[in-house]
């Protein structure tokens, strides 16, 4: 796999960034591709492991060969490489783009603390079959005269429909928003990936047979029973769009939001949508984002493209050692200390800080109340401290999907202890006939990675429940 003695010549490279002073002024995308000579230098430090966890369970969710097309890299035989990268994974731009790459932590030169530059390959890979007309529609040969409707038009939602109408079934995407994509639209700034990615991925469905039907609420526009009348299956992949609530004192304080607005606003300003709700701006505020994880980081990104003056991340966890023991940990994702693209833009982060309240003036926001915490994660008295704050964002995570809707009509479906859709990953079928579940909606709040493979597993047990076996790889 890639050149026998290449790990031992080449060092690791990845994508470098714009400068932070350049890219803060702009909400493109701001990575610096490598050269084709460059990845395939990169591809050929492969190793020829015994067992390549980087694609296995530990590593990569949609089992992505990643071994057999960094071998085609090497070789100069990218067209190659590109199929046997879309043969796993619907969306590999999408996922070169945004993924955390756990593939990467797994690789057996992790040991080392240079692996693979997988993640970058992968979009090189995605990239260049775009640039060289290599993704094209793939229109089924046939027709089974079955319908599916699949709720939602996020990462599950998109791939399952993928799937499902290359086998030749007809498949109907309902989706409340105006344009396909879900969190990866909406959520995910265009500074980590542009739209246009989205938006030729739906052309291309369209091609193949997929219909979209935008702004359709489920439950509000059109009732659920309608849809499960009308089609032989239903796939719910709507997502986890409930926020955790914090339980703060003064969460009703002007200033106060959840990430997911804010973020979702300023994504609509650059698509050119309209905003029908108070705008949510952090230009010339101090604003502190409460979370640690990949919204938190997007909010405070966004944060200072929008002019913040300062931009403070409340973390209640410890700060994670810089280094993890490899003997406990690899090849499983590891806990260390990480500074994302958007940390790097200046970022005050605070560990081992909990959250206490928010204080204001005039039913505005003007602080934040905190303390440090045990290692129990308790709040150590005489600790406390306050935190200038003109704008608030709470970005801890959420607590599964929206409520409502069609959950309501549907009241009769089983619900797992999370409050997610219950369905297991053998069928994806939930108690309701008919009726399946994939992505965030099913298993919580995850990777886009996790989406696509749900999605794509779904749509293989869509298939065997209409025309008694599939084609389709699980």
């Amino acid at each position: 796999m890639g050149k026998v003695t290449g790990f031992l010549e080449i060092d690791r490279q990845e994508q470098k960034y714009q400068p932070a002073a350049d890219r803060v002024r702009h909400f493109r995308e701001f990575t610096l591709p490598l050269t084709d000579p460059e990845v395939q230098r990169q591809a050929a430090r492969c190793m020829d492991c015994g067992i390549p966890y980087c694609h296995g369970p530990q590593g990569c969710p949609v089992d992505n060969q990643i071994p057999d097309w960094n071998d085609l890299i090497y070789a100069g035989d990218w067209e190659s490489a590109a199929f046997d990268l879309h043969s796993t994974n619907n969306f590999p731009e999408f996922t070169g783009r945004i993924c955390p790459a756990p593939c990467e932590e797994a690789c057996t030169l992790n040991l080392e603390d240079v692996p693979v530059s997988i993640k970058t390959i992968e979009q090189a890979i995605a990239d260049k079959a775009w640039a060289n007309g290599w993704v094209r529609p793939q229109p089924p040969t046939h027709h089974t005269g079955k319908t599916v409707a699949v709720i939602g038009a996020g990462s599950a939602g998109l791939a399952a429909a993928q799937q499902l109408a290359r086998v030749g079934h007809t498949v109907h995407v309902y989706e409340r928003e105006p344009r396909a994509g879900g969190l990866l639209r909406y959520g995910i700034p265009d500074f980590k990936m542009e739209k246009h990615h989205i938006d030729r991925r739906v052309r291309q469905m369209e091609a193949e047979g997929v219909t979209f039907h935008f702004g359709t609420n489920i439950g509000v526009s059109t009732t659920m029973q309608e849809l499960i009348d009308g089609h032989d299956a239903v796939l719910i992949a709507c997502g986890a769009e409930k926020p955790r609530d914090p339980g703060l004192p003064g969460m009703d304080l002007t200033g106060v939001h959840y990430a997911m607005p804010f973020l979702v606003q300023q994504n609509r300003r650059i698509g050119g949508e309209p905003i029908n709700e108070e705008p949510i701006l952090a230009g010339g505020k101090h604003v502190v984002v409460i979370g640690g994880g990949d919204t938190a980081s997007d909010c405070i990104g966004t944060s200072f493209r929008q002019g913040a003056l300062r931009v403070t991340q409340l973390d209640i966890r410890p700060m994670p050692p810089l280094k993890e023991d490899k003997l406990t940990v690899w090849p499983y994702w590891p806990t260390k200390f990480r500074t994302s693209s958007s940390q790097a833009e200046g970022a005050e982060r605070e560990f081992a800080a909990a959250t206490l309240g928010l204080k204001g003036k005039n039913g505005r926001v003007t602080h934040v109340e905190c303390s440090r915490v045990d290692e129990k994660r308790e709040p150590i008295a005489g600790t406390e401290f306050l935190i200038k704050a003109d704008l608030v964002l709470v970005a801890i995570g959420f607590s599964g999907p929206a409520e409502g809707t069609y959950l309501s009509e549907l009241s009769s479906m089983e619900r797992d202890r999370r409050g997610n859709v219950a369905a297991n990953t053998e069928d994806y079928r939930t108690n309701v006939d008919k009726v399946f579940a994939a992505g965030d909606v099913r298993r919580g709040q995850s990777l886009v990675v996790w989406a696509i493979r749900e999605g794509r597993q779904a749509a293989r047990s869509i298939d065997e429940f209409l025309t008694g076996s599939s084609t389709l790889p699980r």
